[in-house]
Formats: C-alpha cells, sequence, structure tokens
C-alpha cells in the first residue's frame, strides 16, 4: 500500500482509538491504553507486516522503558509519602503561612515556586499533589487550590522529575528514528548533545511563557474565586508576580544552558523561592492591601464538593519539627542529584556505569537503551527516604504507612504506562528494518501525511500535536 493518506489514517488510529476511549466513552486510561494497544499490534501485523518477534521486541523494550518511568514515580511519590508521614509537610505549610496573609502572595509562592521546585524534583503530577493540600489547609477553596496547583505546571513540566521528560521521553521518542539519526550523522552530533541543544530551546520557550503564568494564575484566582469577581484584582501585584517570576525563569534558563536537562526545574524553582521568600518577608513588593475570599458561608457548593479541609493535615503528624529538618530532604535531593551529575567529582561514571542492557531482544535489531538504576533519580529518591527515617525519627508504622501509600499511588500510573509503552515502541518500530512491507515507520507516515496536509502552516498546528499527545498519554514523558 502506497496511498499516504490512508496509511495516515491507519497511523493515527491507535491514538484515535485512546482518545475517543478517554472523551467520548469517559474510560480512565489504565482501560483504554490496553485497548490502544491491541489496535497498534493489528496494525502493525496486518498493514505494516511486522513480524510477531519484533512486535514482541518492541513490546518489551516498551515494558523496560515504563520500568524505568515507575521506578522514578516511586521514588518520588515515597518521598512525599515519607514527607507527609513524619509531618514535615506540615512543617513546611507554616513556613509559607507567616509570610503574608494576603492569598495572592501566597498562591504565587506555594503553587508557583514551590510547585516547580516540586514538579522538578518529583514530576508526574506531584505539583497538585503537594501544593493543592497546602493551599486547601491555608484556607483556599478546594477546586482554586486544584486550579492553581495545575496552571502553574505549565512551564516547568518538560524538567519534571530531573528532567526525565527529555532525558527519557525524547531522547526514548527519537531514538530508531532512520531520518533523526541522518541529521544528527550529518552534523556530528550525538543525540544526547541533540537532547542538550532541544533542552535550551526548551527552557527559552517556557520562560517567555511563563514569565507571565503567576500574574495569569492570580488574575484567575480572584476573577473567578473572589468576592467580587475581579479580574483586576489579581494585576493588584503585578510587580510582585513578575518579580516571583524571573525568580524562577532566569535561573531556569541559565541552568539549562549551564547544566543540562536536569536541573532547570529542580534548581529554578528552588532558587526562585529561596529569593523571593527572603524578599517577602521583607515587604518587597508586597502590595499596600490585604485579598482575602469572601467568608466561606458565601462560597458556591461546588467550590469544595466533598472534600474536608481538614484532611489536609497529615493525620497524627508532628508540629514541632523544626524548619531544617523538614526541608532537609529535600534540600538532600537537590545536593545528592548535582553532586552526582558534575563529571569532574568523578562519581557520574561510578553510578552511571551500573548497567542492566538487553541488546538484540529475542534475536532482533530492537535492543533496549542502557538503564543505570544506581544514577536514576529513582535511587537518589529511596536513598534520601533512608536518610529521611533518621532526620526525621521517624516510627516504623510511619515508614510502613509511607511505603503502603506511595506503593497503592504507583497502581493508577503503572498499568496506564506498562500499555502505553508497548503502545509507543510497536509504533516507533515499525519501520523498514522491522517489518516485510518496505513501509516507512508509523509516525514517520503520520508525520508525512499531517505535513501535507497543512503545508506550510504546519507551525500552527506543530503544538496541538503535542498537546494532544500530552492529553493521551496522561505525560509529557510519554507524549514526546
Amino acid at each position: 500500500m502506497d496511498n499516504l493518506a490512508v496509511l495516515s489514517l491507519l497511523a493515527l488510529a491507535p491514538l484515535l482509538t485512546v482518545g475517543v476511549l478517554l472523551v467520548g466513552f469517559r474510560w480512565p486510561a489504565k482501560w483504554a491504553m490496553p485497548i490502544g494497544y491491541v489496535v497498534v499490534v493489528v496494525i502493525a501485523l496486518t498493514v505494516w507486516g511486522m513480524d510477531l518477534i519484533n512486535i514482541a521486541a518492541a513490546t518489551v523494550q516498551g515494558l523496560m522503558i515504563a520500568s524505568t518511568l515507575l521506578y522514578i514515580i516511586f521514588g518520588a511519590l515515597l518521598l512525599l509519602a515519607t514527607l507527609t508521614a513524619s509531618g514535615a509537610i506540615q512543617t513546611i505549610r507554616s513556613t509559607f503561612t507567616d509570610i503574608s496573609p494576603d492569598r495572592r502572595i501566597q498562591v504565587i509562592i506555594i503553587a508557583w515556586l514551590f510547585g516547580s521546585f516540586i514538579e522538578g524534583a518529583s514530576g508526574f503530577g506531584t505539583p497538585a499533589a503537594v501544593a493543592a493540600p497546602l493551599l486547601l489547609a491555608l484556607g483556599f477553596p478546594a477546586m482554586a487550590a486544584v486550579m492553581c496547583g495545575l496552571i502553574i505546571q505549565s512551564t516547568p513540566v518538560s524538567f519534571g522529575a530531573v528532567g526525565t521528560p527529555m532525558l527519557v521521553g525524547v531522547t526514548g521518542g527519537l531514538t530508531g528514528s532512520g531520518s533523526v539519526d541522518t541529521l544528527l550523522a550529518e552534523r556530528g552530533l550525538e543525540l544526547s548533545q541533540y537532547v542538550e541543544g532541544i533542552a535550551v530551546r526548551v527552557a527559552v520557550i517556557h520562560a517567555i511563557c511563563g514569565t507571565l503564568i503567576p500574574l495569569f494564575m492570580v488574575c484567575l484566582l480572584t476573577g473567578f474565586f473572589g468576592r467580587n469577581r475581579s479580574f483586576g484584582e489579581g494585576l493588584g501585584v503585578w510587580k510582585f508576580a513578575l518579580f516571583a517570576a524571573f525568580s524562577m525563569t532566569i535561573p531556569y534558563v541559565a541552568v539549562a544552558v549551564l547544566l543540562g536537562p536536569e536541573f532547570p526545574a529542580l534548581l529554578g524553582g528552588l532558587i526562585g523561592l529561596a529569593i523571593v521568600v527572603f524578599a517577602a518577608r521583607r515587604g518587597f513588593l508586597l502590595p499596600n492591601d490585604n485579598w482575602q475570599f469572601a467568608p466561606r458561608s458565601e462560597w458556591e457548593s461546588d467550590w469544595m464538593g466533598n472534600v474536608d479541609p481538614d484532611a489536609a493535615a497529615p493525620v497524627g503528624a508532628t508540629s514541632n519539627m523544626s524548619v531544617l529538618r523538614a526541608w532537609a530532604p529535600y534540600l538532600l535531593v537537590a545536593a545528592i542529584l548535582v553532586i552526582t551529575r558534575l563529571e569532574f567529582l568523578g562519581l557520574q561514571p561510578i553510578l552511571s556505569g551500573v548497567t542492566v542492557t538487553w541488546e538484540n531482544i529475542f534475536g532482533t535489531a530492537i535492543s533496549d537503551s542502557s538503564i543505570a538504576p544506581l544514577y536514576l533519580p529513582g535511587f537518589m529518591f529511596i536513598l534520601v527516604c533512608l536518610i529521611t527515617y533518621f532526620i526525621q525519627r521517624m516510627s516504623f508504622s510511619q515508614i510502613a504507612e509511607s511505603w503502603r501509600v506511595a506503593g497503592s499511588q504507583l497502581v493508577g500510573a503503572g498499568v496506564a504506562l506498562l500499555f502505553a509503552l508497548p503502545l509507543v515502541r510497536v509504533f516507533i518500530n515499525s519501520g523498514a528494518d522491522y517489518n516485510n512491507s518496505g513501509l516507512e515507520s508509523m509516525p514517520i507516515a503520520l508525520a508525512e501525511g499531517a505535513a501535507a496536509l497543512a503545508g506550510g502552516t504546519w507551525p500552527f498546528f506543530a503544538p496541538w500535536i503535542g498537546a494532544l499527545g500530552a492529553f493521551i498519554a496522561g505525560s509529557n514523558t510519554v507524549s514526546n
């Protein structure tokens, strides 16, 4: 078959299937992704002429990549659960309440700065899981807390979980693409160098757009949840909002240029948090008025739903933990990650030298990229958790609870990823090297069809393709 339009539609079918199931039938991803995987396998067999052995090898490759992501996710979730069980989150929350009673200032510091740091350290939606309960406990409507926790992820998300969308998502998405290999060979570049270049450009674009995100967020907060429903009340803190934005985005871009794709969000958020908290405690650029929500009795019913604001505080958590002890795990994460990635210290080759690799899976040309379990952020997170048990003097019951919570949270993401990544790898590895039809791979056929249809207007549509991928996958990493 050489009809580009038909091939493009067939290549789109697995993604379209998942989209219809998610939107049209409101299925959760853990059910939609297995169906999408079946569809891509059927098309790979019947249209692209892939052998079962190549499909099996691509599936295993996807499962190994998924295990890498789940390893990172589990470590991030375990750290969050550990801090919740120990009561550290309660102390961290209290450090924000004393800065300013103005809700606009609180949301910028907690959602934008602390949320960006959490995204850089943990990724995978954790800012909403951390910042939203903190805001809720401070007296924000639940819907407002969730809205703000989600809005800020637009800027740090591409460098979440210590650069996983770049190092795993972009690298994995480009691996196996003949056109990319040819492009790099012509320019004498390694894939890692290419990804670093992409990261810098992504950071610049995010920084330009992200500069307005705090102000945009505050205006939505006052416009939808304020007593007067006034977007202008949000503009009242424009000086502080821009100051907070630049305090994060300038270090964010500088780190992308100097240190690579792992640390922009993590260090950008942490540096910005330190700068802004220091300045805010001294009243720098704070507004003269004090913006507050209307009394709870005037709130709309759907602002809270069935959410109990008292549940935002950890049950049984202590309230006398020092600020240093509470923040120590996050500071350790930042320090250990930076130390292990600085080449001149000599730890990088030692940790990355321990690898798990499966070359020529099932005798095919498909190989898994080396997994370095001691170098991945997941190991660093778990190591910090072990140290935290002693620093924060956690009991056995608290430790057991943190593992139980992290494990239960992992299950939901795990099922979807264990089918999403094999779907993606079969999709990518369907090219002429792995099929009997001589066709280009499904993503190349789809890209050529889209480019032929869009022509010179393609740059306008490209971002929507990225948004579609993130929606279907529920992850920037898988989308890439």
